[in-house]
């Protein structure tokens, strides 16, 4: 961040003034200055609530630091890049992050696989933090927010039902880390408890038909989640009033609403709560048939639209209305065998109605799918006039207090 840059470079100053005799006037002059414009920024006294509303809209720098796999580690060459670019991404540049800001995104969220490189006592590999930073700030100064996560991370979440005490362990040592590298950024940077992996099957699986230890997949959550407030706040810094993205039921809008879901303690009341959106499967997630599923190249029937309604209806029925804000932090679709009309109008609908009733969409993305991180433009500009369109019209509905709650049929 500037800010963090201008302090180095005043202690630098001041340094040297000691060591070779400055006046007692430039001192003060030095002083001053440093006092101007290196004092740690602080946190707004606004609502999370409020800070949500101001984000805009959204986009995932996705595929690049959350990439992981063995295979990296066997065949690249050890160094942060060797990640960064495994599937696909091109080593990010300033002149990239830039881009995103100048076509009009409010925020960036920037997935992140921690376990890469990582030290076997759990210690963060410095480069790959120090990358991270670098990304961070180079988004924060363009005056975006951030939202930095632990992202699938090899999917060692999956062993929290098994090996509670070994993985609460490493998640504990992760965040404690990440506290104290971003204690003093300001309110533009959020963070994230985790993404889509809060959910044990092996537990309790909802298609099972036994509820009996549902409650037990649930209170685990809560632990998770509860782990990270705790372990933020008490880091010290600009944490102690950071607003913080709390990772719903698998991130899921049936399984987060439903009332085993709860949001852990935080007596700063400063979290949002964290969904995804990819429904219907058969057109937002799946490019061909498969085993569970048939593929659907079309989307925006008045049901389907009317279903988009209802499921982000639940939403804030269950948090916003209750003070809670909503974050969707991921949503989309491919773009292979889908027709081009209604990937626009699907990813347009997703942010009106998102928009309309105070949440925050922020679009999934992978390298040159609907941002060319060549060009710094959107590969679709269609799609771009659609999307900011959309996100005005949303936000004019919410702040008029109309915004539709309509059922969908059966």
């Amino acid at each position: 961040m500037l800010g963090k840059r201008l302090f180095s470079l005043f202690t630098a100053a001041a340094l040297l003034c000691a060591f070779s005799g400055c006046s007692n006037s430039a001192d003060s002059a030095a002083s001053e200055s440093a006092s101007a414009e290196t004092e740690v920024p602080e946190m707004r006294d606004i609502s999370t609530t409020e800070l949500v509303q101001d984000m805009g809209i959204g986009i995932n720098l996705g595929n690049t630091f959350e990439s992981c796999g063995d295979w990296i580690e066997q065949w690249g060459d050890g160094s942060v890049e060797s990640y960064e670019t495994a599937w696909g991404s091109p080593v990010i540049t300033q002149e990239m992050i830039e881009g995103y800001a100048a076509e009009g995104f409010g925020v960036l969220r920037i997935p992140v696989a921690w376990s890469n490189l990582m030290a076997p006592d759990y210690t963060i590999s410095p480069e790959y933090l120090k990358r991270v930073m670098q990304v961070t700030d180079w988004a924060m100064d363009t005056g975006m927010y951030v939202i930095v996560n632990i992202h699938y991370d090899g999917g060692w979440f999956a062993d929290f039902s098994t090996q509670k005490d070994t993985c609460m362990q490493k998640y504990t040592r992760i965040w404690e880390q990440l506290s104290d590298a971003f204690q003093d950024y300001n309110d533009h940077l959020m963070l994230e408890s985790l993404n889509e992996e809060g959910c044990w099957d092996d537990i309790w699986n909802r298609y099972s038909g036994d509820d009996s230890q549902k409650k037990e997949a649930y209170d685990l959550l809560l632990e998770i989640n509860q782990t990270f407030v705790d372990t933020v706040r008490a880091s010290g810094g600009n944490n102690a009033k950071r607003h913080l993205l709390i990772a719903g039921y698998a991130t899921d809008i049936d399984l987060t609403c439903d009332e085993l879901f709860r949001m852990p303690e935080d007596p700063e009341h400063r979290m949002a709560v964290s969904v995804h959106y990819y429904a219907p499967a058969g057109f937002a997630i799946l490019e061909e048939d498969a085993d569970w599923g048939k593929a659907r190249p079309q989307w925006g029937s008045p049901r389907e639209q009317r279903e988009l309604a209802y499921n982000l209806d639940k939403m804030t029925k269950a948090f916003s209305a209750k003070g809670i804000p909503v974050i969707i932090g991921e949503y989309g679709c491919p773009k292979k065998n889908k027709a081009e009309d209604s990937v626009r109008l699907y990813l347009s609908s997703v942010c009106r109605e998102a928009s309309a009733r105070g949440f925050c969409p922020i679009l999934w993305d992978v390298t040159d799918s609907h941002y060319d991180r060549t060009t710094c433009k959107m590969t679709d500009p269609q799609l771009k006039t659609d999307l900011f369109q959309a996100a005005e019209e949303g936000r004019e509905t919410f702040h008029s207090g109309t915004a539709d709650s309509t059922a969908a049929e059966d």
